[in-house]
């Protein structure tokens, strides 16, 4: 989360320095100076078509609810991060897999503030980085009203379910949902006309028995009720917990059984 927070606040200070237009040029260089600021002043990407793709909308049917597939070829990837280029916090989530975790496929919803490029990069097992882009047509995401009053909105918060389906080559697939609002601080309270103060997911870990599954930090670029899909190992009983931390510094927690398929 620390990390997360410190990307954001170097980006607003950074103003129109970062992304001023939006011309292929112009997302070249918004794409270096994230990558330094992501990744490190001394980290390589290198393109790939091959070990990671996305699918994505090219144009945004809601803004505020954009979902993002990737896939990975690799299944020895330690790591995936997604990043929304121009949004006001371009870094979506970070995830890291475990050893009952599965890389091959990561499902995330997500905020589109503008016309932009949207990056999956992978961290190899060598620590080598590859990544891939595709560009969306979105607008206004940040911003947009949840639709409901704040107190609808945070009614059931930290709520979760999880659904389990077979996945390929034997791989366990699930989807977790979690009740949270996840307000952004730019969206304006449609009855009071006051901005909303933030409050979103910072954090996610799913675990299963003593074994990691995957850890997420994620920021602002998160949709309201997170709905996360991903693959993990089968070939265990043991049951499945999630912990869910968000700005406040509020954790909730819960166990799922695992269902007949992973055993």
């Amino acid at each position: 989360m620390q990390r997360a927070c410190l990307i954001l606040a170097a980006l607003l200070a950074a103003g129109p320095a970062l992304g001023a237009g939006n011309t292929e040029p112009d997302r070249l260089a918004r794409w270096d100076d994230l990558t330094a600021l992501i990744f490190g002043e001394e980290a390589e990407i290198a393109p790939t078509e091959d070990v990671v793709t996305i699918e994505a909308p090219k144009r945004a049917l809601d803004s505020a609810l954009v979902p993002v597939a990737v896939a990975v070829a690799d299944p020895t990837v330690a790591g995936v991060a997604l990043i929304v280029d121009e949004n006001p916090g371009p870094l979506a989530a970070r995830v890291r897999f475990g050893p009952a975790g599965d890389p091959r496929a990561l499902g995330l919803r997500v905020r589109i503030d503008g016309y932009t490029n949207v990056h999956a990069v992978a961290t190899l097992a060598d620590g080598s980085m590859v990544g891939n882009a595709v560009f969306v047509k979105g607008a206004g995401g940040c911003s947009a009203p949840i639709g409901v009053s704040d107190e609808e909105a945070m009614a059931g918060m930290g709520e979760m379910r999880m659904k389990f389906a077979q996945g390929p080559d034997g791989a366990g697939k699930a989807t977790l949902m979690v009740r949270h609002p996840n307000f952004n601080g730019m969206q304006m309270n449609q009855i009071s006309r006051l901005y909303t103060p933030p409050r979103f997911v910072t954090d996610i870990e799913v675990t299963r028995g003593d074994e990691l599954v995957l850890a997420m930090e994620s920021d602002i670029s998160l949709a309201t009720d997170p709905v996360i899909d991903f693959l993990y190992r089968t070939g265990s009983d043991a049951p499945f917990t999630v912990s869910v931390t968000d700005s406040k510094g509020d954790t909730w927690s819960q166990d799922f059984a695992a269902p007949e398929l992973a055993n």
